[in-house]
């Protein structure tokens, strides 16, 4: 199929084994929506049946066929658990409401022991991948993992999921590491690929709608931060003359403070300080859009986008999509780049 031409969609869920993760069970649909982010569950869906009647949770996948000039597609686009399903009744129609969680659902819901804590030295993806063997969900890891560089110790209200995410953060550097979920349910944890997946743009790929937003917020940005660790107090300024947001530019100081600094190896307060202050002036533009779904486009997907008429030019990261199932499964999509 060209995903840059129109095409007709239809979908369907069906229950699954989460023991072999096969369909056992088609039920159709009559309508709903996915919602994709970058963070806590990264996914979840409600969904509109009439079939269905069941009082326990569930797995579900939902698919969409497309049909285009004799062409056709197959594609998962949700996997994860239902709840017990609401009901809505006008006259002799009864329908069903089902609110799904991501197959993260089963690894958020187990806290970790007091104690427990990841070593230093040891494969950050290794851990992820004993902390996930609390789902159901296949799993892929990729190789050569970033080794911890300190001891990461659970808190009273971690959870497996809130463990894996501070994982993430400490073995990323200049590769970040991310988790994403596909269609069908599968994990992968590895390095973000920052190669465009897909153009948008309004020659050859004009699948956006002309309505794009537009945002990007300096205003809060600090040009002074105070790290305050222990008995230590260390204050960063920016009094660069190049910079657009230093004292000397903007003429007046904005204050950052932050307590119980987590210093990295060998890391001064001061150098911690200058840091985080470079950390937190990092700006970023923000579109939002309405488009035609594209497989292989989710959440960390980097896309490049040239709209010259909406002053739009460069490469844009994914952070969230919400997917409605209906004509064309349109996509409500949000993007971001540093400015």
């Amino acid at each position: 199929m060209d995903w840059s031409k129109g095409y007709t969609a239809s979908y369907y869920m069906t229950l699954i084994d989460p023991y072999t993760w096969q369909d056992i069970e088609r039920i159709e649909l009559t309508g709903g929506s996915i919602a994709r982010s970058t963070t806590d569950l990264r996914q979840s869906a409600s969904l509109d049946c009439t079939e269905y009647s069941s009082n326990i949770e569930q797995w579900v996948r939902v698919y969409m066929d497309t049909e285009q000039g004799g062409s056709s597609e197959h594609i998962a686009l949700f996997t994860g658990l239902a709840t017990s399903p609401g009901r809505k009744i006008n006259g002799l129609l009864e329908t069903h409401n089902l609110e799904c969680y991501s197959v993260l659902k089963a690894v958020d819901d187990v806290n970790l022991l007091r104690g427990w804590y990841a070593p230093q030295g040891i494969s950050g993806g290794s851990v992820i991948k004993d902390l996930l063997d609390v789902g159901f969900a296949p799993v892929e890891i990729a190789e050569n993992s970033p080794l911890l560089s300190s001891n990461i110790v659970a808190g009273d209200d971690d959870t497996h999921l809130t463990m894996i995410d501070k994982i993430l953060v400490a073995i990323s550097g200049d590769e970040e590491w991310v988790l994403d979920i596909s269609g069908d349910g599968t994990i992968y944890v590895g390095p973000i690929d920052r190669t465009p997946v897909v153009n948008f743009d309004p020659i050859n790929n004009d699948v956006v709608e002309s309505k794009i937003d537009i945002s990007g917020d300096y205003f809060s940005c600090p040009n002074v931060f105070m790290a305050i660790n222990d008995d230590i107090v260390a204050i960063a300024r920016d009094e660069n003359e190049n910079s657009m947001l230093s004292i000397p530019n903007r003429g007046r100081e904005v204050w950052m403070r932050e307590s119980g600094c987590e210093l990295a190896d060998n890391e001064t307060t001061e150098q911690y300080a200058l840091r985080r202050l470079y950390e937190e002036q990092r700006v970023w533009m923000t579109a939002s859009y309405d488009r035609r779904f594209m497989p292989g486009v989710s959440t960390n997907s980097y896309i490049y986008m040239h709209y010259p008429e909406q002053k739009i030019d460069g490469i844009f990261r994914v952070t969230s999509q919400n997917i409605e199932l209906s004509h064309a499964a349109r996509t409500s999509e949000v993007v971001e780049t540093e400015v």
